[in-house]
């Protein structure tokens, strides 16, 4: 008797991408960094990037690729959950902060005061920072680099540590939501944002989570 062909195995058509915030720099809630140099964890984000390497350790199967942006904040956070993973950090500049032009390092206090901060927070797809980035343009930046590089890993999980304004525009694209919404969005330090790249599109699985990830699962 003739055996039946084997039927072939469809090849993977998903990703799941661990979006991970920087943790808590000295400056943090007070000065709009943006991408200056030499911006490092203090001492309560150094202790935020072992919580979130321990809960991201915890996943099975374990992400099999780390990519981050190229600051300081950024790559000090990867590289705890890094050594959880055996892996090594991949820097990818898709991932960078916003770049705020003029308004890089100022104080909050004094960004709130100008008359353009009332368009940053209700209406940002309109708004393009002094010498810098528009939010539509990194926006546009960070969700295609978290697309490409979930098409690298296909079938697998990675972890991309970023910051609060590119997290929020990537959840925005992917849930179709209009960039004016985006503000509304919070992304704590350290905090985890899962989302599942297929072939029928995206789905956010988690949002600025600090819990375990253990049960992550697609509903």
């Amino acid at each position: 008797m003739a055996s039946m062909p084997s039927k072939k195995k469809s090849p993977p058509t998903h990703t799941l991408v661990l979006l991970v915030r920087h943790g808590t720099t000295p400056s943090t809630g007070t000065i709009l960094p943006g991408r200056a140099p030499g911006l490092h964890l203090s001492e309560a984000g150094q202790a935020q990037a072992l919580s979130a390497a321990a809960r991201i350790a915890e996943i099975d199967p374990a992400p099999s690729a780390i990519y981050a942006s190229p600051l300081e904040r950024t790559q000090e956070t990867a590289a705890p959950i890094a050594k959880a993973l055996k892996l090594r950090v991949r820097t990818s500049p898709g991932l960078l902060e916003c770049d705020f032009g003029s308004w890089t390092g100022k104080r909050l206090a004094d960004l709130r005061k100008k008359p353009e901060w009332q368009t940053v927070q209700a209406a940002p797809s309109s708004f393009r920072f002094p010498r810098g980035e528009s939010f539509a343009e990194m926006a546009a930046r960070s969700y295609d680099t978290v697309v490409d590089l979930a098409a690298k890993h296909r079938g697998q999980s990675i972890v991309a540590v970023s910051h609060a304004d590119p997290i929020k525009a990537i959840v925005s694209v992917a849930a179709g939501s209009p960039l004016d919404m985006f503000q509304r969005l919070s992304i704590s330090p350290c905090s985890v944002t899962a989302l599942l790249l297929s072939d029928t599109g995206p789905h956010l699985l988690a949002m600025n989570t600090t819990a375990s990830l253990k049960e992550l699962r697609p509903s």
